[in-house]
């Protein structure tokens, strides 16, 4: 609801960077700005490497073999399960990830797990080469790339809903007891602190509504059409977590989905056949459009305080043929390609998610610091019981931050030491504000 209300206001690329600037000042801006590069770049990473392990599957079917130590982030562990074993488990015979789930199943049918072969990944190939590709229709330009994205939202939605409809006749519903696993003695594993370090953890998901207002400059009508889009897509997309998330932890136990393509897993547990592979199919189809909306979400924030005199002009600098910020395009895409081939999916989402709960922090402050500057602004869309709804925000986001580890606050904390490195070295200086108004002119 504050997403819609200010892009209906400041209907300028660059999500919550524009709407801080227009509301918080200049170092604050930054500060927004600094913290979205940082969550578009790794939401790409996070998304490439669950795309990579859906590639692995479907080529799996067909007896195409991916190098196990090329198929997987750095330093994940991989199993290969032979047939017999793989069907007494109901998994997919060849190379597996390895999880302490699937470590407790293997024993349980009398096998030792240290007994067959294992392997640690080097480098997450597919991930890194599914960045290049849409790099380079991002550089072609946001004609055809929304073509592109269109086209694969529609055949994601359809397999999703397949998804749905045919998996939910395989639920156990012993998988879904105890619905909330006992804590392990430790903080965030299972239980109630469990829950609130997952929900941190998964909240990246939610980063493609505030992707929709990085394209607000392009929207023909974006006072009307912002709105609609932003929350459109919240509810929907809600409903369709819910309702997978539901099914697949149904069908498989959810110690074994600790992998990067759970619905992968599910569909062949479910013995959904050839309908499980137009499904990975889907679902590789469906992460390149969320891939697709990471990378153009971030070249959007970084023209965006390009234009502002923030960072170099380069960085904004235009391709005489395809119109689009080319150069930020590409130097994104080799940052997140070489991160991708190394990151793992609990480092990359976990960092993500705190980049995004932050801008939403923002965001939510920004709309209540508008209302007492700006009372009589013109609204096309107003947040309902504002002073109800935007603290709330700002709270429940700050309680999914706190949830999460440790780690990932101190990779944070050191991303914006390096920020407010280059915007004292640099920005503080250059920027449109820190300008001296133009002389007037003699008559």
């Amino acid at each position: 609801l504050c997403y819609s209300e200010f892009a209906s206001l400041v209907p300028m690329a660059g999500s919550a960077y524009t709407y801080g600037y227009a509301t918080l000042g200049e170092l604050f801006a930054w500060i927004i700005g600094w913290d979205l590069i940082l969550e578009y770049a790794v939401g790409a990473i996070t998304v490439a490497i669950g795309w990579s392990g859906y590639v692995v599957s479907f080529l799996n079917d067909f007896g195409i073999v991916v190098p196990p130590e090329l198929s997987a982030a750095r330093g994940t562990q991989l199993i290969q399960l032979p047939a017999a074993l793989a069907a007494a488990l109901k998994m997919k015979a060849g190379w597996s990830a390895f999880s302490l789930g699937l470590a407790d199943q293997i024993k349980t049918l009398g096998a030792d797990p240290a007994a067959l072969p294992q392997v640690t990944a080097m480098l997450n190939l597919p991930a890194v080469l599914i960045i290049f590709v849409v790099t380079t229709l991002l550089v072609v330009g946001i004609r055809e790339s929304a073509n592109f994205n269109n086209a694969i939202v529609l055949v994601k939605v359809a397999v999703v809903l397949l998804f749905i409809a045919v998996a939910a006749r395989a639920i156990q519903t012993g998988n879904w007891h105890p619905f909330i696993p006992a804590n392990a003695g430790k903080f965030g594993h299972f239980g109630w602190s469990g829950i609130a370090t997952g929900a941190g953890i998964v909240f990246f998901a939610y980063i493609g509504f505030d992707a929709v207002s990085t394209a607000a400059q392009e929207a023909k009508n974006p006072q009307r059409d912002m709105p609609i889009g932003i929350i459109g897509s919240l509810l929907i997309c809600t409903v369709h977590y819910i309702a997978v998330s539901a099914i697949a932890s149904g069908v498989v136990p959810y110690t074994q989905l600790d992998v990067p393509d759970p619905i992968a897993v599910a569909a062949d547990r479910a013995g959904m056949g050839w309908m499980g592979k137009l499904i990975k199919l889907g679902a590789i189809a469906g992460l390149s459009s969320v891939i697709l909306v990471m990378l153009l979400g971030q070249s959007r924030v970084f023209y965006s305080m390009s234009r502002d005199g923030l960072l170099p002009p380069v960085v904004s600098q235009i391709h005489p043929r395809f119109r689009t910020p080319w150069i930020t395009s590409i130097v994104t895409g080799l940052g997140v390609a070489f991160f991708s081939a190394v990151f793992t999916v609990r480092e990359a989402g976990s960092l993500c998610s705190i980049g995004t709960l932050l801008a939403f922090v923002i965001v939510s402050v920004g709309v209540l610091v508008l209302r007492v500057r700006e009372p009589n602004l013109p609204r096309r869309f107003t947040t309902p019981a504002v002073w109800f709804v935007a603290p709330a925000g700002a709270l429940s986001a700050i309680a999914l931050m706190s949830a999460l580890p440790a780690s990932t606050w101190l990779r944070l904390i050191v991303w914006f030491l390096i920020g407010m490195v280059v915007y004292f070295a640099y920005g503080v200086r250059r920027s449109k504000l820190a300008q001296p108004p133009p002389e007037p002119r003699k008559p």
